[in-house]
């Protein structure tokens, strides 16, 4: 993550003085804990560096330690969606002014074959290890490792300091499914009221959307 976070920085064309000099926060979406897993598991071999180590919030805080920076500094949990969440919370304080930079990431490892197991016990796990979203053969997800890091700040700063610039977040909403058969089932209609309030809030007509990239789990 330190190194990908480097990468995103450097990519940028934001010197690292930079990040240190303004209020810079992080924002790490992330759920399982792995390495706190196998910890338990090893009885006795516990070090020094167990009980901060594998905390939630010392993903984040490593980060801001190591660079420097000043800025809120958080680890967020929503499940499989950790790190749009993640992003979200960044925009928010982009947007309130409590940040000036946010460095946004996503992060996760599969060490822990336990959670395999308990996955694939409650049906959620395919079978054939494929992923078919919005088929009618769809049996479950596929689970994957990898880290992605996004670099924010308010458009006007961006263009004035001549960062390097992909693309532009017009609005982002966060909501619950509410009651639904399972906990982990969704519901399609609060997504879709989430869709839509997004779209308002972004100034956007739906038949103006070109592309969706969807989070379809099978």
């Amino acid at each position: 993550l330190l190194t990908v976070t480097y990468e995103a920085v450097q990519d940028a064309r934001m010197p690292l003085s930079t990040l240190r000099q303004r209020r810079t926060g992080v924002f790490v979406g992330l759920s399982n804990i792995d390495y706190d897993h196998l910890q338990r598991m090893r009885a006795g071999a516990s070090d020094i560096q167990a009980g901060t180590g594998t905390a939630l919030s010392i993903v984040a805080n490593r980060l801001s330690n190591n660079l420097g920076l000043s800025g809120p500094s958080l680890g967020v949990d929503t499940a499989c969606s950790s790190s749009l969440v993640a992003l979200d919370t960044a925009c928010r304080h982009l947007r309130d002014g409590t940040c000036d930079i946010a460095i946004v990431a996503g992060v996760n490892i599969m060490l822990d074959p336990r959670l395999f197991a308990t996955f694939s016990q409650a049906h959620m796990l395919s079978p054939t290890g494929q992923i078919r979203a919005f088929d009618c053969a769809a049996n479950g997800f596929v689970r994957g490792e990898g880290v992605g890091v996004a670099i924010l700040k308010r458009d006007d700063e961006a263009r004035s300091d001549r960062d390097r610039v992909y693309a532009h977040i017009k609005a982002t909403a966060i909501n619950q499914d509410g009651a639904t058969g399972t906990i982990t089932a969704p519901n399609p209609d609060a997504q879709r009221r989430m869709m839509q309030s997004v779209a308002t809030a972004a100034g956007i007509a739906r038949d103006a959307v070109d592309y969706v990239e969807a989070h379809g789990t099978g």
